[in-house]
């Protein structure tokens, strides 16, 4: 979970507990990347590191300029600013492909698409179990050609961004153990299933469906060892946020987050084009968190967020696996 929630307390906590933890490499420079990498091999416990696939697109430059201009008093609110000038970015992809063959991890996990087929190659040489994450059965058969060793599985339901390799396509509802045997029945790789697990029910039928493991995000924001802001944790037990939507309006690519003002305001008008939107909206949602406004932030959240729990993450993992 980029962006904050995950941190070295909750690697260690979801370790303890027999889980597989994740480092977020998104969001990080690969100097802070690799500090992450050596807190958490202090632990003595195996760990993965996510990784964003660079967006091979860029934005439409009208499209920024007037999404710009019409989200501008949004930040004036808070008193930010927001620079109109669009900002691409690659996330510092190559050093952190540098960095991971450098010093491997045991697990790498990309999502929003794949590696080059050199890269990958050399991640394993380096040691390294590779997972790609897929949205459908399509993008599984392609991560299958590259040679990925196994994949994640998201589903819709899923908090955050989607993983989806076409940010522009239509994000259709499908259950994910459905999801997980169309997946199945298109490749013969190991399958991690992930989004909206809500519970150990949810886990039984995820395994039934022939998934190997199964991957949890939102149901950990609550936890004590989670890194999430008190604006995103008092937003998921507030009544007044009734619902999970599937959005750009913040970054520019879809994502699941709960409803709120900024995404009714300016979801029809949002346009597809990230980093970029990130980079505009970052100000404004910073300067939310801080003055505690759930209206202009973030709020990721899959459709279990309900069911998070607050307390140590050791006892969400054993929940979910009882």
């Amino acid at each position: 979970m980029a962006g904050g929630p995950t941190t070295i307390a909750l690697v260690e906590a979801v370790a303890g507990a027999g889980a597989f933890p994740f480092l977020a490499a998104g969001y990080k420079s690969a100097a802070a990347v690799g500090a992450d990498i050596d807190a958490a091999r202090a632990l003595d416990r195996p760990f993965g590191v996510n990784v964003f696939v660079p967006s091979r697109s860029a934005i439409d430059p009208a499209a920024f300029r007037a999404y710009a201009e019409q989200i501008a008093g949004e930040a004036e609110v808070l008193g930010a600013t927001l620079d109109p000038v669009p900002r691409a970015g690659d996330d510092d992809w190559d050093a952190k492909i540098a960095l991971l063959i450098e010093d491997p991890v045991p697990v790498v996990s990309f999502t929003f698409g794949l590696p080059s087929a050199a890269e990958l190659a050399a991640l394993r040489r380096a040691g390294s179990v590779i997972l790609g994450s897929v949205t459908t059965a399509d993008e599984a058969r392609r991560a299958d050609e590259i040679g990925v060793d196994a994949l994640v599985v998201q589903g819709p339901d899923g908090g955050g961004h989607s993983a989806t390799f076409d940010p522009a396509r239509r994000i259709e509802p499908i259950a994910l153990t459905d999801l997980v045997a169309q997946v199945r029945s298109a490749v013969d790789l190991p399958l991690i299933a992930g989004g909206g697990v809500d519970g150990p029910a949810a886990v039984r039928s995820l395994l039934a469906a022939g998934a190997i493991a199964v991957a949890v995000g939102t149901v950990l924001l609550r936890t004590d060892e989670a890194g999430t802001s008190p604006t995103h944790r008092a937003a998921l037990v507030d009544p007044r946020f009734e619902r999970t939507v599937i959005t750009r309006a913040f970054t520019g690519r879809p994502a699941r987050g709960l409803a709120n003002g900024f995404i009714e305001r300016h979801e029809d008008q949002a346009p597809l084009g990230y980093p970029e939107i990130h980079h505009l909206t970052r100000p404004m949602r910073q300067a939310a968190a801080k003055v505690g406004d759930p209206d202009r932030l973030h709020l990721w959240a899959g459709t279990g967020y309900r069911t998070a729990p607050t307390g140590p993450a050791a006892e969400v993992v054993r929940m979910l696996a009882g």
